[in-house]
């Protein structure tokens, strides 16, 4: 839940999913929808679907895997997540490369190649790797060597001391090792030459309300993105539909694509169930928390009122 989201908008999330689904079986047994109800505002929802996905083989193999290319191989565990899981689990000698790291070690290297290539991250993983086995066979190193708190300690100097903006370099207990310091180049750094443009949408969503229910759309199983998922029709949806008054604007954003939506009430002519296409469905408000909406469907339901 925290990959793309702050910690602070997952708390309730990650509480009211581990009420319903408290062990991994739990969740392997859980359907879709009921996993993507749960998940429904925080986006990126194939995080949901991978979650599920790796929980259904787990339980296929008989338990949780302890080594990195087990855990590698669930959905939706990447490099990053692998390393973590096996260093502060199971205390496996993996570094891992967030973006707390990635400015740590282009400082402490003085090294301005860019952050967003891909061979750059790898050569950045490669030395966050060799400083931590430098750790583990030091023969000074008084004690067991813990990986996973190397790597906790790593993440957490870029999260409060190497920061992006004003490092406070005067406490950084590898400030006399930092090339980047030594250079006057740490302000400069790391460096993330790609920027991708900011695009800007505009759109209109309709509340189309009948007997107390309201009128939703599902996405196609094969859709490309949030495949399944309940949203409120657009006019295109609904080309026979007389508009109504203006309720509100709503705002999202997925990474560079910025949305602006305006909720506008609606009826159909045929109001009392005959929507063409099974796409379509009328829901009760009770109904609503318990199916997987879309963040905008959300958004403009809070906006109507419904939510």
């Amino acid at each position: 839940m925290l990959q793309q989201t702050r910690a602070q908008a997952v708390i309730p999330y990650y509480q009211r999913f581990l009420k319903r689904f408290p062990t991994v079986e739990a969740l392997a047994a859980a359907a879709e929808p009921d996993v993507l109800a749960l998940w429904s505002g925080l986006g990126y929802y194939s995080r949901a679907r991978n979650l599920r996905r790796a929980a259904r083989k787990i339980v296929a193999a008989g338990g949780f895997p302890r080594e990195y290319a087990g855990l590698r191989a669930l959905p939706g565990i990447g490099d990053y997540t692998a390393a973590a899981i096996t260093s502060i689990a199971f205390g496996l000698p993996h570094a891992v490369l967030d973006g707390n790291v990635l400015r740590v070690v282009a400082r402490v290297e003085n090294d301005a190649a860019d952050i967003g290539a891909a061979g750059t991250r790898a050569r950045f993983g490669a030395i966050a790797q060799q400083w931590l086995d430098a750790g583990r066979l030091d023969p000074r190193h008084a004690g067991p060597f813990d990986p996973g708190e190397f790597n906790q300690a790593l993440m957490e100097l870029g999260a409060t001391v190497c920061l992006p903006r004003n490092p406070l370099c005067l406490l950084c207990p590898v400030a006399a090792r930092c090339r980047g310091r030594e250079a006057g180049t740490v302000d400069r750094l790391p460096v993330k030459r790609r920027q991708t443009a900011a695009v800007r949408i505009e759109g209109v969503l309709l509340v189309v309300r009948h007997r107390g229910r309201v009128l939703l759309r599902q996405r196609d199983a094969a859709a490309r993105r949030m495949a399944g998922f309940w949203d409120l029709p657009s006019p295109e949806d609904l080309p026979g539909a007389r508009l109504g008054k203006h309720l509100g604007e709503i705002r999202h954003t997925i990474t560079h694509h910025h949305y602006t939506f305006a909720v506008r009430s609606a009826a159909v002519r045929s109001a009392a169930a005959q929507v063409d296409g099974p796409e379509f469905g009328w829901f009760r408000p009770a109904e609503l928390t318990a199916m997987p909406l879309s963040t905008t469907a959300r958004k403009a339901l809070q906006v109507a009122g419904m939510l």
